[in-house]
């Protein structure tokens, strides 16, 4: 029998996860069922199986797939330069990088309380690896004596919590240009770090 136009695994595969990640991000992880995102597809709910073994197995992917993506981004990314300039450079790259996910963001942040001890523990450990790269930065700054804070893990977090929270009211059309809202943000982070 041949196979249906589009059933390709390099192809349906994708869709699957696009489909998940869109459905996850809309109504939640729990409200979500695998029959859902097959029709969303266009696949029979059994078919679905051969592209995830269930729906925990699809939400890591989608999680540590964006994970990977974001620290492969980053090792792109400059990190030469003063503590204050490779700040700057990490608050742009993560507003950027992260605006051009929204559903992938939400999903990696709200859905984390749905994963197995064993899989939230992976992602954990990604996310400790890029935070831990805006905390060594936070780390030079204090020590060169341009930036002043008091604990640099809890700086580290809310910096990030603070730069993710964009993307949940971010519009292209919305008051104020991108550039102009880099420039808030990094100011604001300046704040916070106590910028000399």
């Amino acid at each position: 029998m041949a196979r249906k136009t589009g059933s390709h695994g390099d192809i349906t595969g994708p869709k699957v996860q696009a489909a998940a990640l869109r459905l996850i991000a809309r109504h939640g992880f729990a409200a979500v069922s695998m029959r859902q995102i097959a029709r969303e597809v266009g696949l029979q709910a059994g078919a679905l199986y051969r592209y995830t073994p269930d729906k925990q197995t699809l939400l890591f992917d989608l999680m540590r797939g964006h994970m990977d993506a974001l620290l492969v981004a980053r090792e792109g990314a400059a990190m030469a330069g003063t503590p204050l300039i490779r700040l700057d450079e990490f608050v742009r790259f993560h507003i950027r990088f992260h605006l051009e996910r929204p559903d992938a963001v939400f999903v990696s942040y709200m859905e984390l309380r749905n994963l197995t001890p064993e899989n939230f523990a992976t992602l954990e450990a990604l996310r400790r690896v890029y935070e831990d790269q805006l905390e060594v930065i936070l780390r030079f700054g204090v020590v060169a004596g341009v930036f002043d804070v008091v604990d640099t893990k809890i700086s580290t977090l809310a910096i990030i919590a603070m730069l993710t929270g964009l993307t949940t009211w971010y519009r292209e059309d919305g008051r104020l240009p991108l550039a102009d809202i880099e420039r808030i943000y990094t100011g604001l982070v300046h704040g916070a770090v106590g910028v000399k």
